[in-house]
C-alpha cells in the first residue's frame, strides 16, 4: 500500500494505482479530467493531457518534485507522493491550452452535433477552456467516410483518443479500423472502406468522448436532454453481452439502447449490438428504474431526480427531517459507500 497527497488530502492505495485512480477514491470536483484514458481499455491513456497534473513531491525516499507535469493516468503512485491538481495554478493555466489544444481543429457544430449534452469535450470546454482563440489557419477537415449501416464516422470532431480503437482491439476479433496517416493527417478510418461489422461494433459510440462516433438509428432524432433514461436489463444470448442497459425514453418510445456508464462515463460491461439496435420495445426489457443523473449534466434540467441528501456531510441534520427523508421516496439517503 501507498500513501499519497493528493491536493492536501492523504489517501492509501494499493500500489501500482494510478494518480487518477487514487484521485478517483476521493471523488468530488478535485479529480481530473480525463478524455483518452478508460478503465477497462487496456493501453488506453497519455495521449490526450487533460490530465496533467504537478508531483510536489516524488516519495517519502526521493522528496524532490519531477520537474514536469505528468499525465496522471499512466503515472503510478509512491508511497509519501504529494500531488497537486486543482490548488496549482500551473496545472490550471496548462489545461487550458490543452483545451485549446483540442479545439483548434473541432467544428463548432454542437447545434447540430448528437453528442451535445453529453460530450466530454464540452464538459472540459466548459471548466477549463476560454471563450476565444488564438488560431487562425484553416482547420482541418475530411471527408465522409461510410463505415456501415449503423455508425456514423465524422472524423472532423475526432479528437485521436484511440479508445474506439481500443475497444474494437480488445472485445472483437476482428478490428478492420485504426488510426491512418501520421501528424497532422492522421484519422481514424477502415482499410479501403472496409465496413465495421461484428456483433460489439455498436461500443465505439459509447466510448468516443466527442460526437466523432454516433448511432445512425438516433442521428437527428431528439436532444438527450429532452429524453428520459431508465435502467433494463435482459437475458441476452450473446457471449460477452451482460445484457444491462439504459433505454432512453422519449414518451412511451425507446429513441437508443446504450451501454451503462459509471459517474466518470465509463462502460464496466458491454453490449452486443442486438441490444442495441433491435431490442427497442419495452416488453424486450425488465425495467428497473430511472437511470441516476449527474446534477451538472444538463440532462438533469427538469427531470425527475431530486438531489442526494447526505447526513454524514450535513451534520446538523435533524434526527426528525432524517426519519421523514427515509419514508419519502423522490430523496434518498446518501452515504460513503454509495
Amino acid at each position: 500500500m501507498a500513501k499519497i497527497t493528493f491536493d492536501g488530502i492523504e489517501i492509501e492505495v494499493p500500489d501500482g494505482t494510478t494518480i487518477l485512480n487514487a484521485a478517483r477514491q476521493i471523488g468530488g470536483g478535485i479529480v481530473p479530467p480525463a478524455m483518452c484514458y478508460y478503465t477497462p481499455l487496456k493501453g488506453s491513456g497519455g495521449k490526450c493531457r487533460a490530465c496533467l497534473v504537478k508531483v510536489s513531491a516524488g516519495s517519502a525516499k526521493d522528496p524532490r518534485p519531477m520537474p514536469k507535469l505528468v499525465a496522471s493516468c499512466i503515472t503510478t503512485v509512491q508511497d509519501g507522493m504529494v500531488v497537486e491538481n486543482t490548488i496549482n495554478e500551473q496545472v490550471m493555466d496548462v489545461r487550458k491550452g490543452i483545451v485549446e489544444m483540442l479545439l483548434i481543429n473541432h467544428p463548432l457544430d454542437c447545434p447540430v452535433c448528437d453528442q451535445a449534452g453529453e460530450c466530454s469535450l464540452q464538459d472540459f470546454a466548459f471548466e477549463h477552456g476560454l471563450s476565444t482563440t488564438r488560431y487562425e489557419e484553416e482547420r482541418r477537415t475530411f471527408e465522409k467516410i461510410d463505415i456501415g449501416p449503423l455508425i456514423q464516422l465524422h472524423m472532423t470532431r475526432c479528437i485521436l483518443c484511440y479508445r474506439c480503437v481500443y475497444v474494437a482491439d480488445q472485445l472483437t476479433p476482428e478490428r478492420v479500423h485504426g488510426v491512418l496517416g501520421r501528424g497532422d493527417a492522421s484519422e481514424i478510418g477502415t482499410y479501403i472502406e472496409n465496413i465495421i461489422d461484428n456483433d460489439f461494433s455498436g461500443n465505439v459510440i459509447d466510448v468516443c468522448p466527442v460526437g466523432a462516433l454516433t448511432d445512425k438509428t438516433f442521428r437527428f432524432k431528439q436532444r438527450v436532454w429532452f429524453t428520459k433514461p431508465v435502467n433494463a436489463h435482459r437475458d441476452c444470448e450473446t457471449d460477452k453481452c451482460n445484457g444491462h442497459v439504459t433505454l432512453w425514453y422519449k414518451g412511451k418510445d425507446v429513441l437508443r439502447v446504450t451501454a451503462r456508464k459509471d459517474e466518470y462515463g465509463e462502460v464496466k460491461e458491454w453490449i452486443c449490438n442486438t441490444c442495441r439496435f433491435d431490442k427497442k420495445e419495452t416488453s424486450d426489457w425488465t425495467l428497473e428504474g430511472p437511470a441516476h443523473i449527474n446534477r451538472a449534466s444538463v440532462i438533469a434540467q427538469n427531470h425527475y431526480e431530486l438531489p442526494v441528501v447526505n447526513p454524514q456531510v450535513i451534520l446538523d441534520l435533524p434526527e426528525s427531517t432524517t426519519r421523514e427523508l427515509e419514508r419519502n421516496p423522490p430523496l434518498r439517503l446518501g452515504g460513503l459507500n454509495n
